[in-house]
């Protein structure tokens, strides 16, 4: 059992918290090998939680008593996976009683396949059902063990396409003391039609209709990212007409796809080659959907650096 806090946890009787600390609550961390789960261990370590990985699920109520019981711990996060073995069939019956002693929410972390067969090819590192069989079989097989787990979580993360600091940044925003009600990811790609629309995109708007600076001799070898060239764009009407309705649209989308459970959305603005019209556009929108305090990344696909 690895510990990233080292620190005691003392006995002691139930105590209400009139100390101005945060009460006492357990969060869970489980779900799928090599979808992010030590990442966001640490995401909670940094927010203060006293943080415990792999502990045997048939300690948690004790863990459990004893953080109610505790004058110095109150918020704790523990990892419980596959690595238990048959023990962790238990854990949705644990799950119910611990509930009763203290404030408890599980987060169940998953991937695509093909993200999580990547992964581990990147770390070479043996899934822990076993080396001796195949990473995609061993998948297979984890999935469907933890199905009845990921039914009774309280937020399933999809962690396809968060890197690792997104994911802990996604985690930090959603469970910061004082957190801001925009735990959403967003991504604003800008791409070329003449090279495909990107794959896994969840919206997708088509710029063509504006003026294009490629017939500008001066704005060719530039990007919609050099001032001049983003003047040029913007002093036509439709242009700033399209920036403001799309951006309008955009935060009154948001908020619908937070209720839903979302945890990151990727926006692509399309030109024909990738270049000015849709890079322009995406960092106008990106900028604006900053200033109702959403989190944004900028990918230029086709644009040249």
């Amino acid at each position: 059992m690895g510990r990233t806090n080292r620190r005691r946890i003392p006995g002691g009787k139930t105590r209400t918290h009139v100390d101005g600390r945060s009460p006492a609550e357990l969060v869970v961390i489980t779900g799928m090998s090599g979808s992010g789960k030590a990442s966001v261990l640490k995401a909670f370590e940094d927010l203060g939680y006293y943080c415990v990985d792999n502990l045997p699920v048939g300690l948690i109520p004790r863990f459990a008593e004893l953080v109610g019981q505790s004058a110095e711990i109150s918020r704790t996060a523990l990892v419980v996976d596959v690595r238990e073995g048959a023990q962790l069939e238990s854990l949705p019956a644990i799950m119910k009683s611990v509930k009763r002693i203290l404030p408890t929410r599980m987060i169940f972390l998953e991937a695509d396949e093909t993200v999580l067969l990547r992964r581990f090819s990147e770390t070479r590192r043996p899934h822990p059902l076993g080396a001796d069989t195949p990473v995609k079989s061993s998948l297979k097989t984890e999935r469907a063990h933890l199905k009845p787990i990921r039914a009774i979580a309280d937020f399933v993360v999809d962690t396809s396409r968060f890197n690792v600091h997104e994911l802990r940044h996604y985690i930090t925003e959603r469970f910061q003391k004082h957190k801001r009600d925009r735990n959403l990811m967003v991504s604003c790609v800008s791409f070329g039609f003449r090279h495909g629309v990107p794959d896994d995109v969840d919206l997708v708007f088509d710029v063509r209709f504006l003026p294009n600076p490629h017939f500008v001799p001066e704005f060719r070898p530039l990007t919609g990212r050099d001032a001049k060239v983003a003047r040029y764009i913007r002093s036509f009407p439709q242009s700033k007409e399209f920036i403001k309705r799309i951006s309008e649209l955009l935060v009154f989308l948001l908020p619908h796809y937070i209720r839903e459970g979302k945890s990151y959305l990727t926006i692509a603005f399309g030109c024909t080659g990738g270049q000015h019209r849709s890079v322009m556009i995406a960092e106008e929108v990106a900028k604006l959907l900053r200033k109702s305090e959403y989190s944004v990344k900028v990918v230029h696909r086709d644009s040249p650096t």
